[in-house]
């Protein structure tokens, strides 16, 4: 007969993420994983495999409770354009007042490119929403907010690359008026 956990797989995830988020996955050991999410070294192995597979499902948990998903803001009927200005905007806010920065961006700083499997998982994650950000500069084209000359493809690559820097900011000390101004500069690209 099977054994039942004594704990609540989800519940440790999100442990085990917010121990990488805060120290990273090179300084933190299998030890500290033990000690900070309070159950055994065999279950964890048993129920979350080794270290760096703990690692890759805690970046999913990550890009999965992301709210607001920025995928999903993007897609949203009507006005495209105010969606994305939004997203900007979001991304600005949360990195002059979280200091971890973003999970993703930390990953791609600490782990690339020797770590093929992160690699990955963060192309993945980037041309997810350079894709729904060039889906929506095209509605917005369409839809006369943006001007016909306007690349929507170029435009989507730059705001991606805008959006990931504003993160890696937030790991120093942001002053909060360059991130703005930063982010009022590339928001008068998106006219």
């Amino acid at each position: 007969m099977a054994r039942t956990k004594d704990f609540d797989p989800d519940a440790v995830l999100q442990r085990a993420l917010d121990l990488f988020w805060e120290r990273g996955y090179e300084a933190t050991s299998m030890a500290d994983l033990v000690a900070h999410l309070g159950i055994g070294r065999a279950s964890l192995y048993a129920t979350f495999g080794g270290k760096h597979e703990l690692y890759m499902r805690a970046l999913e948990h990550y890009t999965r409770r992301r709210s607001p998903d920025p995928i999903e803001m993007l897609s949203q009927p009507g006005p495209a354009l105010p969606a994305v200005r939004a997203l900007v905007e979001l991304y600005t806010e949360e990195s002059i007042h979280d200091r971890r920065g973003c999970l993703i961006v930390n990953a791609a700083g600490e782990l690339l490119p020797g770590d093929e499997k992160v690699g990955r998982f963060i192309d993945a994650n980037w041309a997810s929403l350079e894709t729904a950000l060039a889906s929506a500069l095209i509605r917005a084209r369409a839809q006369g907010e943006l001007a016909e000359t306007s690349d929507p493809r170029a435009l989507a690559r730059f705001t991606l690359v805008f959006l990931q820097g504003l993160r890696l900011m937030a790991k120093g000390h942001p002053s909060p008026g360059r991130l703005r101004d930063a982010a009022a500069q590339a928001l008068t690209l998106l006219r």
